[in-house]
């Protein structure tokens, strides 16, 4: 059975949102982030990076969300999560993951650990990293804005619901307790936000994760 190992609204949601729309059988496993489980010795054999998430399936064992997610969608290709194969939907749909995991993700995670950038114990340092990375951000943000913007569909990609939608979905919630350049105050990421927010597999994440409001 597939198995994640997951802790609630870390980017181990865009795969826990695939795998309830799939609708396959699979297992949660928590990675108690609080306790620095990520951190021990079994934790590592699956993901030397002490990272969330892991995905396994069978003797397959997988680290790096874009590319579990390209794992559902390649194993699942009725489900209609990716466009097919060869074509300029398909580049675009890779285009996009790469985009939202090395641009989008990795700035959020610049604004979320400041410190990491800075000799220790520079405060106004990290502080100065945090404030460029929030800039930078609603920049990203509006590049989300203006793709919504240009097709006018309900779905990232346009009229289909793809794998693209929970990862959007989930970098977005990240910016929910932002003093400023928040997802939802974008005209058009808003009420994409509040579409993604009514699916049933988003909802039986949130319920699943124990995530409480603001959902975004």
């Amino acid at each position: 059975m597939i198995q994640l190992h997951y802790y609630p609204s870390t980017a181990s949601m865009v795969p826990h949102i695939l795998l309830e729309e799939l609708g396959v059988p699979y297992g949660r496993v928590l990675v108690d982030r609080a306790q620095d489980v990520q951190k021990t010795t079994d934790y590592l054999k699956l993901n030397p990076n002490g990272l969330i998430p892991v995905l396994t399936d069978g003797d397959l064992v997988l680290y790096e969300t874009a590319a579990i997610c390209l794992h559902l969608c390649d194993t699942h290709p009725g489900s209609g999560l990716a466009p097919a194969l060869g074509t300029p939907e398909r580049a675009h749909f890779y285009k996009w993951l790469m985009w939202l995991t090395n641009t989008l993700q990795s700035t959020l995670i610049v604004y979320f650990y400041p410190e990491r950038w800075v000799n220790a114990g520079n405060a106004a340092g990290a502080e100065e990293v945090r404030h460029h990375a929030e800039l930078r951000i609603n920049n990203l943000l509006r590049q989300l804005d203006n793709e919504l913007a240009r097709h006018g569909g309900p779905w990232f990609m346009g009229a289909s619901y793809s794998a693209l939608d929970p990862y959007v979905f989930t970098l977005c919630r990240w910016t929910r307790n932002f003093a400023s350049t928040r997802a939802r105050d974008k005209p058009h990421l808003g009420p994409y936000l509040e579409r993604m927010l009514e699916r049933p597999a988003v909802q039986r994440v949130l319920a699943n994760e124990g995530v409480r409001p603001p959902f975004f």
